[in-house]
Formats: C-alpha cells, structure tokens, sequence
C-alpha cells in the first residue's frame, strides 16, 4: 500500500477516489483525526495516480469528477461527517443552571398556555398584598412569566448566550447570586409602577447584559465580553421602550434595576479581583 496524499477535507478525497474508480484504479480512503489520507493498494498505477492527482487538485470542482461521484460513488463510502445538533450546542455552551432556569421558563410558558395567564400568575405573580409576602418563592418566580412567544424566545436566547458563559466562567454559585439577586430587585422597582402583574426573565437579562458588558471592560482576563455594539443596542432598546416606539408593553423599571444592578456588581467584583491580585 502507497499513501498518495492527506486531504483535510473528505468529501473532495472522495471525489478523487470515486473518479479514479471510473479509470479503472482502485483507491482507498483511511480517515484520521485530522485529514483523510488516500492509499494506493497497486504501486504500479503510482505514476498515474499522481498525474491524475496534479489535474484534479487544479480544478477539484471540475463537472467530470461530480459525475464520476454520481457513476462510481457509493452511500457507504467511509465518510463521518459530524451531526449537528442544536441541543448539543446549546448543552455545550451553557450550565445546569443555565439549562434549568431555561426549562423551567419552557415548562412555565407551556402551563400558561394550557391554564391560562391568570391562573398560572396566581400562583407565581409578584406578591400582590401583605398576605402573599410568606410565599417566598414569589419574590423570583415572576421572572418564569412569559406571555408570548417572541418574549420567551427573546429572552431565552439572551439568558443562554450570556449565562451560559457566566456560569462557564465564573461558576453556577456566580450565575445564582445575580439571577436570584436581580430577579428581586428588578421585580421590586418593576412593583412600584405596574403593581404585582408583571413577568419575564429580561430584568435578569439585562443585569447579565451589565455584567458581562463591564467585566469585560475591566477584566478581559476574566474570559466575558459582550460586544460594545450589542451593549448599545440593548441600551437603545431600553430607552426605546420608554417612549413606546416598539407598540409592546415593555417592563421599563425592571431593565432599568437589573442594567443597574449588573453594572454595580461587576464593578464590585472586578475591583475585588483587581485588589487581591495586588
């Protein structure tokens, strides 16, 4: 067996393997960790492989060899190709609390749809009188009201994409310390305007949008960075929100506390790392 060349990408080794078939050459591909190397089993063909190789890596889109393909290619030609999977990336890049604060929005949205909004913010609502301080779970659980599927999904994919990272970085603690932290807060100033009828996880989102955008100001070395000009953006959808330009009710208060929150607490942190790094 001669080895005629290594190939990074599989699927044009196999167009070659599958051309030289159609002259009568029989080739074969050994898949490796990082390319796909082409043997030779009859070192009496080399000579002619080798040619055929030079005009094949001249033009390897050429029509002949995707007809060849078509002629002489098989569906069990050796090639893995990677699945993709939108589970398997969003599990990669995220962690447990990530991903259950993520099915429990789901599960949540889903009651909503078959109770009905009222019945579910009857259990979850903010704290609407004196009597309903006890339920203790009512200070957080007004961030799992979504009421609609663009909300959910909006704030879904910004709790992932900055979460996740958060919880990668800096630990799950970290990432349960802001979410229950800002959750209240926001909550709270978000009470103060519309009463106890409000929901959605964008009052976290937007402190994690404050956090990650300062950390990574501050403390590159930290591994968090949200683009300036997603931070300007989501600022710009804030201020929007205020006069009313997007037609939505928009929890106003409750972005404003959580963007605040966030800043103020990775300011803390990075200037808590900066000194005991001193």
């Amino acid at each position: 067996m001669v080895r005629v060349i290594a190939v990074s990408n599989p699927r044009l080794a196999q167009a070659f393997v599958d051309y030289m078939a159609t002259q009568g050459i029989q080739l074969e591909i050994r898949n490796t960790s990082e390319a796909a190397e082409i043997w030779l089993a009859d070192d009496g063909h080399l000579e002619q492989v080798q040619h055929e190789l030079q005009q094949f890596l001249l033009d390897p889109m050429n029509s002949r060899y995707q007809a060849a393909s078509w002629q002489a290619g098989n569906t069990d030609a050796g090639l893995n190709y990677q699945q993709f999977s939108y589970l398997q990336i969003i599990r990669s890049k995220a962690g447990p609390l990530t991903l259950t604060v993520m099915s429990l929005c789901i599960l949540v949205y889903i009651l909503m749809q078959v109770l009905g909004d009222d019945t579910v913010m009857y259990w979850l609502s903010w704290p609407q009188n004196s009597s309903q301080y006890g339920q203790l779970w009512r200070w957080f659980s007004h961030a799992f009201l979504h009421f609609s599927l663009l909300h959910i999904t909006f704030n879904l994919l910004w709790w992932w994409y900055l979460g996740g990272p958060v919880e990668k970085r800096l630990g799950t603690g970290k990432l349960f310390v802001i979410a229950v932290v800002s959750a209240f807060f926001s909550g709270w100033a978000q009470s103060l305007f519309s009463g106890a009828l409000f929901g959605g996880l964008s009052g976290v989102v937007y402190a994690l949008m404050g956090y990650v955008w300062l950390s990574g100001e501050r403390d590159p070395e930290c591994g968090l960075n949200l683009p300036r000009g997603l931070m300007v953006f989501s600022v710009l959808w804030l201020v929007a929100g205020y006069f009313d330009i997007l037609g939505m009710s928009i929890a106003n208060a409750a972005h404003v506390a959580g963007l605040v929150l966030g800043l103020l607490m990775a300011f803390w942190d990075t200037r808590h790392r900066a000194h005991h790094q001193q």
